[in-house]
């Protein structure tokens, strides 16, 4: 409203002509942002279309190429060796191309995956610029970034604050656990990576498996302790030992003493691998040694613990 009495009140003040060429001045800018607006929905609709054509054009030459690639890997079953080299050329002639519409794909709009139609549902967020790419990186570093201090700083509130009681082996095999996952993010993808894959992939889910019983167990224990009032609400595991744990504990133990040979043969593995003469990567030998170092903590840590509350239960019973 200010603004609009200041503009009259300043052409009050003008002559005739003068108020004449400052409307026209206002009409003509508003009949040029008129036109600017049509011409940019005029583009956005090409655009539009053109992001459908070239999408559909990229869709029908993946889906020939793949066609193309079954019918050259039927073939190669019964080829001869030089007919063989020419599938393989072609082969890698036809994954090159595969590689150059995946890049074209990336400024083109596609459909989301099911994590985002779930949270989403079906809206477009690719980002078809670079610069709204390195914008879109450049938040998610600082993200990274400010949760990473949020981490750290939870981290010395429980570690000085919270005092949870978690002691021995244990607290080192967080830190071991950590750089073996740090390494095993770094190691690129290649022919050794391949061939340890599968195997990492069994031994995650089986130790996920065993976590889920470790939980179980020790979530028994600590709530019998602690309405019996012999255990402190910060307690997160089990040091004393009953009779009565016995009977899941016996449960429990194939399944450790299972992940913690798993844990060698992984360590093993990775050192045949670390001698293949196509090993280039300084992952795997650092790999096989964390492998080496979590199982001789893991399997000798456990056979003292239970050694030693054996011993003990055994000493309570005896006494009168």
């Amino acid at each position: 409203m200010n603004g609009s009495w200041g503009c009259a009140c300043a052409l009050d003040g003008l002559t005739g002509s003068g108020r004449k060429c400052v409307l026209s001045q206002r009409a003509e800018g508003e009949s040029a942002a008129k036109e600017t607006h049509r011409v940019y929905k005029q583009k956005l609709e090409e655009l539009t279309a053109l992001q459908t054509l070239c999408s559909s054009s990229i869709h029908k030459q993946k889906t020939r190429l793949k066609d193309l690639k079954h019918t050259l890997q039927r073939y190669k079953r019964h080829a001869g060796q030089e007919e063989a080299e020419l599938v393989q050329q072609m082969g890698a002639n036809i994954k090159e191309r595969q590689n150059i519409f995946f890049d074209m794909e990336a400024y083109l709009p596609k459909k989301n995956g099911l994590y985002l139609n779930l949270v989403l549902g079906n809206v477009n967020v690719t980002l078809l610029s670079n610069q709204a790419k390195f914008a879109y990186k450049d938040e998610y570093e600082k993200f990274k970034l400010y949760l990473t201090i949020i981490l750290l700083l939870g981290a010395v509130a429980c570690r000085f604050f919270l005092h949870y009681r978690i002691k021995g082996w244990w607290v080192s095999h967080h830190y071991v656990s950590t750089f073996l996952s740090g390494v095993m993010l770094t190691w690129p993808n290649g022919l050794i990576y391949q061939k340890f894959r599968n195997q990492f992939l069994a031994f995650s889910i089986f130790q996920s498996c065993v976590q889920f019983l470790q939980y179980y167990y020790q979530r028994g224990c600590l709530y019998r302790l602690r309405a019996l009032g012999e255990r402190n609400h910060l307690d997160l595991t089990v040091e004393g030992f009953q009779s009565w744990m016995w009977r899941g504990l016996t449960f429990l133990l194939p399944f450790l003493f299972c992940g913690h040979f798993w844990q060698l043969y992984n360590a093993v593995t990775l050192f045949e691998l670390s001698s293949h003469e196509e090993c280039r990567e300084w992952q795997v030998f650092m790999l096989a040694l964390t492998f080496l170092v979590l199982f001789l903590g893991n399997f000798l840590t456990t056979l003292k613990v239970v050694h030693t509350k054996l011993q003990k239960n055994r000493n309570k019973a005896k006494k009168p």
